[in-house]
C-alpha cells in the first residue's frame, strides 16, 4: 500500500513520539502483551486469529477495527499471516477526553468497558477509512505549514466514522439480545454508572438490583466477556486515568473519591490493570495541566 512501511511526526519540545502510522504484514508486532502510552488503532486487512485484551480474548479476522486506550494490555495471536495497518497518536498530540463533545469517541470507541474493543468493517466502510489514511500518509510525507493540525483533522474525521460505525453495530446486538437478559445489563450499566464510585462488590450490586450474583455474574460474562468483578474495577480505572490526565487532584485525593481510603491500596490495583502507577500513568501521558 504504502512505499514506506512507517510515518512519524515527533513532538518538537520533548522529542517524544507525537502520531505514527504503519504497515505491517507478520504477526511480530503485536504477538506479545502491549502495554502503549498512547491510543492504538489497528485495521486488520488479512489473517485472523485470537486478540487478548484486559481479561478477555475474543476472535478475530479481516477487515476489523481494534481501538485501545493508553496502557490497555492486549495482544494479537494469529493462526497464520496477518497484515494491516496501525496509527498510534499520544495524548499531547490528540486528546480523547479533550475533544468527546466534537467527536463522541471517548465511551464508545475508546475507554468503554461495556462494549467489544473493535467493530467489524464491510467494504464500503474499510474503502472510506483507508482512504483516510493514505491522506494521513501523504501529509505525513510533506514538509508542510501546520502539518499537525491537518493530521489532527483527519484524525477527527476517522474517529468520527468509527464511533458512527460501531454505534449501528451496538444497536443491532442490542436488537438481537435475548429481551431478559438485555433488561439485566442495562440495569446493572446503570447501576455501576451510579454506584462505583463507592460501591466496589458484587454483592452490593446484586441487593441494588434484586438479582443474585450468579445471574449477573451470567449476564456479565455473556454480555460483556468479562467477570462481574473486573467490568467494574475496570469502571473505577478508567475514571482514575481520567482524573490522572486532565485534574491536578493528587492520587490521595482521586482514590478518596473512588471509594478507596487507602490510597496505596488504590494504586496496587491501578497497577494491577495497567502495569503502572497512577504518578507515573499521570507522567508518562504527559499533558497541560493548565489547560484543564
Amino acid at each position: 500500500m504504502f512505499s514506506q512501511s512507517v510515518y512519524t511526526l515527533v513532538n518538537q519540545q520533548n522529542g517524544n513520539l507525537s502520531f505514527k502510522v504503519f504497515e505491517f504484514d507478520n504477526a511480530s508486532y503485536f504477538d506479545h502483551i502491549q502495554r502503549n502510552n498512547y491510543f492504538t488503532l489497528i485495521i486488520i486487512t488479512s489473517g485472523e486469529g485470537i486478540a487478548k485484551v484486559d481479561l478477555s480474548e475474543y476472535s478475530f479476522k479481516e477487515n476489523t477495527l481494534f481501538a485501545f486506550y493508553p496502557y490497555q494490555p492486549f495482544m494479537l495471536a494469529s493462526e497464520g499471516p496477518i497484515a494491516g495497518i496501525s496509527i498510534q497518536f499520544h495524548h499531547d498530540f490528540f486528546c480523547i477526553y479533550r475533544h468527546h463533545k466534537e467527536i463522541a469517541a471517548n465511551g464508545i470507541l475508546f475507554n468503554n468497558v461495556y462494549q467489544l474493543p473493535f467493530i467489524f468493517l464491510d467494504q464500503n466502510n474499510k474503502q472510506t477509512l483507508m482512504n483516510i489514511v493514505r491522506e494521513i500518509v501523504n501529509e505525513l510525507k510533506m514538509e508542510a505549514l501546520r502539518k499537525d493540525e491537518v493530521l489532527i483533522s483527519y484524525l477527527k474525521i476517522f474517529l468520527v466514522l468509527a464511533t458512527r460505525i460501531k454505534l449501528e453495530q451496538q444497536a443491532v446486538k442490542e436488537i438481537n439480545s435475548n429481551e431478559k437478559q438485555l433488561f439485566i445489563v442495562q440495569n446493572l450499566r446503570n447501576a455501576i454508572e451510579d454506584n462505583f464510585r463507592t460501591k466496589h462488590s458484587v454483592s452490593e450490586y446484586a441487593d441494588i438490583l434484586h438479582v443474585s450474583p450468579v445471574v449477573l455474574a451470567r449476564a456479565a460474562k455473556n454480555h460483556f466477556n468479562m467477570t462481574l468483578s473486573d467490568l467494574i474495577t475496570e469502571r473505577i480505572i478508567v475514571e482514575a486515568k481520567r482524573e490522572l490526565y486532565l485534574t491536578n487532584k493528587t492520587v490521595k485525593e482521586i482514590a478518596y473519591e473512588l471509594g478507596y481510603d487507602d490510597e496505596y491500596y488504590f494504586s496496587r490495583v491501578f497497577k494491577s490493570k495497567t502495569d503502572t502507577s497512577p504518578q507515573l500513568y499521570r507522567d508518562t501521558i504527559g499533558f497541560n495541566r493548565g489547560d484543564s
